[in-house]
């Protein structure tokens, strides 16, 4: 089936996973149209089922039949926008080097978003911002007394969901390291390449770019943080924005065999913090719990169950048996000592 004129997707100007998708459909110079409001709502109106969850953002894709489908699974919509549009590509050819990508996207996905989630809603400060301009990003020209209305029961609401993402009193001073932490190793980074996996964009930078356009140009706090301790960062948000320019080539892509030794600080922060994370949330599904309790970076953390990052954790060792011996060799030997190891089972 040929590739449709247009991509359509519906998503927030606050969904760090729209701006994720946002500005990889333009560096990859697929065209799009956005329609900024609640994905929920359009769907009803335009009589298309709805996914089970509805997120932000919503993909609309033609089936065979030529019927709209709703998706809105930001990593396989990239492999399967890989397939219809050639060109530009943000996977590595490199099976090893696309499994560090695969690993940095996932990290991105799953744990940066606690950064983010956690700063918006903890802070007073940022919770009052982001129950302000969250409506106003639906419609800007809200009359004011409903604008009330909806800061109030936005900021309540998810207020109220801190927990799911394991932010609280207990953890708040870890994810405040980590972040310091992640912000530290990309600062290091940037300094020696202008992305993470070379002089070309891979998937793992949209997924981190999407949390970061949030934490270092929306949430006060952690934009404050990133200014101070990693500026190369925030020059960075404002490049991946708009990469169309570039003309990407191969030899972009950095050899596994020659990373600098900064891309360690991030593997080691994703081994310090995400690994034991993802390992407590799986051992819970399988038991069948709905909660779970390890210990990350010396604090007690306690969250809510997720069977789709335990999903996610499958899909990293399938990926990781997938390898080639050869290519499972050159993975282990970046990944030794990191803690990255410990969650391919």
């Amino acid at each position: 089936m040929a590739a449709p004129d247009r991509i359509r997707l519906i998503g927030g100007t606050g969904s760090p996973y729209t701006q994720k998708m946002v500005a990889l459909l333009r560096y990859r110079h697929i065209p799009y149209s956005i329609t900024w409001g609640d994905p929920g709502g359009t769907l009803d109106a335009l009589g298309i089922d709805k996914p089970k969850p509805v997120f932000m953002p919503t993909f609309l894709f033609d089936d065979e039949t030529g019927a709209v489908t709703a998706e809105c699974d930001s990593t396989p919509i990239i492999r399967r926008l890989e397939a219809m549009y050639p060109g530009r590509s943000v996977l590595p050819a490199d099976p090893a080097l696309a499994f560090i990508d695969y690993l940095l996207e996932d990290f991105g996905d799953e744990w940066c978003t606690k950064y983010m989630f956690h700063y918006r809603w903890y802070p007073g400060e940022d919770a009052d911002n982001a129950g302000t301009l969250l409506p106003l990003g639906f419609d800007v020209s809200m009359p004011e007394e409903t604008l009330g209305q909806m800061k109030n029961w936005v900021a309540e609401r998810q207020i109220g969901r801190l927990y799911v993402v394991g932010s609280n009193d207990t953890t708040a001073p870890v994810i405040d390291a980590s972040y310091r932490r992640f912000l530290a190793a990309m600062e290091k980074h940037l300094a020696n390449q202008h992305f993470m996996l070379g002089n070309r964009p891979g998937a793992g930078d949209f997924s981190i770019y999407g949390q970061f356009t949030q934490l270092v140009g929306f949430d006060p706090t952690p934009r404050a943080i990133a200014h101070e301790v990693s500026p190369r960062t925030v020059a960075w948000v404002d490049h991946l924005r708009d990469q169309s320019g570039i003309d990407p080539l191969d030899g972009d892509w950095m050899r596994l065999e020659d990373a600098p030794d900064s891309l360690r600080g991030l593997l080691e922060e994703i081994g310090r913090v995400y690994v034991p994370a993802q390992l407590a949330n799986a051992k819970a599904v399988e038991a069948g719990e709905k909660t779970w309790e390890a210990e990350i970076d010396g604090a007690t953390w306690t969250q809510q169950t997720f069977p789709y990052q335990a999903k996610c954790l499958k899909w990293t060792n399938e990926r990781y048996r997938a390898l080639s011996d050869v290519d499972r060799e050159r993975v282990d030997a970046v990944l030794a000592g990191t803690g990255c190891e410990a969650m391919l089972l």
